[in-house]
């Protein structure tokens, strides 16, 4: 049976992912959003009805909830400054009495996985906030589902771009005690399979489920098995008790780009153990093929793709074009645009011709220098400089890069070879703006591994503006004589 579902969060992080599998799933979507504007680009755009409005205006709620079956509550007020925990309760109390005036069938909400035993004036606010607005949808008078999870690990979560950020920045760290609290970790596939089947629960059904992946790790543990996947040296994590939250959310913010707001109340919901104590919702929802992922597998998904050209994911574990731009693993650009008095094809043949014999356009004692260090290291430096010879074919090794994607006529990417404490690639476009004008766009891209990525970046960035500038100056330059 086909449901009308409505998502309100689909700008963010599981709202936007939680979209297209409810479309897969065959429902028709309607979408919240305060600016609209903000889904226009998603690919499922085309697919779903947008409704302007907020959660807590009634009269858009209204119009929003109409000949709706299944409403899904994905917003919450994390780092939302003074108040937050009043402007939660209002929102979800104005949410449940337009549903339950629409005549809603259910309301889904995702919320956070509390400590059992625990006293809720214990709680973080964060956790404490959560807990009241599920409490309040579960007060509402609509049938509620309300799914309460700990830290989720998929590409863009802010659990685990905290997670991602600690590790790959810090070799060795001073750390507050939290990192020994035991938590049960969920692959966002799983949350989300979940959250999908929880639209067709029976009518009786509206209470709590805990969610969890089958893993109960500490904080540490999760730290070391992240460095193992992302191909890191172990991490040496040294607990100290005088950490409070407070502090450890400043030293968060310090040490990784995740904002302070933000780090605060995630680091404050680590003072407790959350692990689940029960596993009810699997007798209402089928568990997700295959069964729920473990820690590793999940962790193997979400650095699948962390840089480089990003595109729609594959699998929700992986960067959206819309996360923050804090999230996705860190990396480094450096980018040059030219107009160039040149046709697109007279571009394109300088840029086919890069490598080899011709060399990179630009400080040739810099990339010999380069490729000496590279051989030195035991890298790539010394093969045949391009081959095969003639334009170049996805697959083929320019120097000590390899074609990664091809559009001929418009499109080299190369993907570096070299040794280096990361990964890098390098994009040479020729393009043409809204005027019919020729560009050159030229882009590249570093994702640092560990401490010694970052500082290789920094080291080298001063020389960019000779490389990569001399590069983008003299194609440009060239197209040009050329075309003459």
């Amino acid at each position: 049976m086909t449901l009308r579902c409505l998502v309100t969060g689909a700008s963010g992080y599981i709202g936007g992912r939680l979209v297209p599998e409810l479309l897969a799933a065959g429902h028709r979507v309607r979408c919240l959003a305060r600016t609209p504007a903000k889904l226009t680009h998603r690919p499922w755009a085309p697919d779903v009805e947008v409704a302007r409005g907020d959660v807590t205006d009634a009269g858009s709620l209204r119009a929003a909830l109409d000949g709706v079956d299944v409403a899904y509550y994905l917003v919450h007020a994390l780092g939302g400054g003074p108040g937050f925990e009043e402007k939660d309760r209002r929102a979800a109390r104005v949410f449940g009495e337009q549903a339950r005036a629409a005549g809603t069938r259910r309301i889904v909400y995702l919320g956070g996985l509390t400590p059992a035993g625990v006293p809720e004036r214990a709680l973080s606010p964060h956790l404490r906030s959560r807990t009241e607005v599920g409490r309040a949808l579960l007060g509402s008078g609509v049938p509620t589902a309300v799914l309460r999870a700990a830290v989720v690990i998929g590409s863009g979560s802010a659990s685990f771009e905290m997670l991602r950020q600690l590790t790959e920045r810090l070799p060795a760290m001073v750390t507050p005690s939290w990192v020994r609290t035991r938590v049960q970790p969920v692959a966002v596939r799983d949350v989300l399979h979940l959250l999908a089947g929880s639209a067709r629960l029976p009518a009786d059904v509206s209470r709590t489920f805990d969610v969890g992946g089958p893993d109960v790790v500490t904080y540490q543990d999760m730290m070391r098995r992240y460095a193992t996947h992302a191909r890191l040296r172990r991490r040496l994590v040294v607990p100290v008790p005088v950490l409070t939250p407070g502090l450890s959310s400043l030293w968060v913010g310090l040490v990784t780009p995740v904002p302070g707001d933000l780090a605060r109340p995630l680091v404050e919901s680590l003072r407790h153990e959350v692990v689940c104590s029960e596993r009810d919702i699997t007798d209402h929802v089928d568990p997700p093929p295959g069964g729920f992922l473990g820690l590793d597998e999940a962790l193997r998904l979400a650095l699948r793709r962390t840089a480089g050209p990003r595109s729609e994911p594959a699998t929700p574990s992986e960067p959206l074009p819309s996360d923050p731009p804090w999230s996705g693993g860190s990396h480094y650009t450096d980018r040059r645009e030219h107009a160039v008095d040149a046709s697109q094809a007279a571009l394109w043949r300088v840029i086919e011709r890069i490598g080899g014999e011709n060399g990179w356009y630009s400080a040739p004692l810099a990339w010999a220098v380069r490729g000496w260090l590279d051989t030195l290291a035991g890298g790539p430096g010394t093969r045949p400089a391009r081959h095969p010879p003639g334009p170049p074919r996805v697959g083929d090794a320019l120097d000590f890069w390899r074609v990664e994607a091809l559009e001929p006529g418009r499109l080299l990417r190369l993907r570096a070879e070299m040794r280096l404490p990361g990964r890098a690639w390098l994009e040479l476009v020729a393009d043409r703006d809204k005027d019919g004008r020729t560009v050159y766009r030229q882009h590249a891209t570093f994702h640092p591994r560990g401490l010694a990525g970052h500082a290789y970046w920094k080291a080298i960035t001063p020389f960019h503006a000779w490389v990569f500038g001399g590069m983008a100056r003299t194609i440009t330059t060239t197209a040009q004589a050329e075309q003459e």
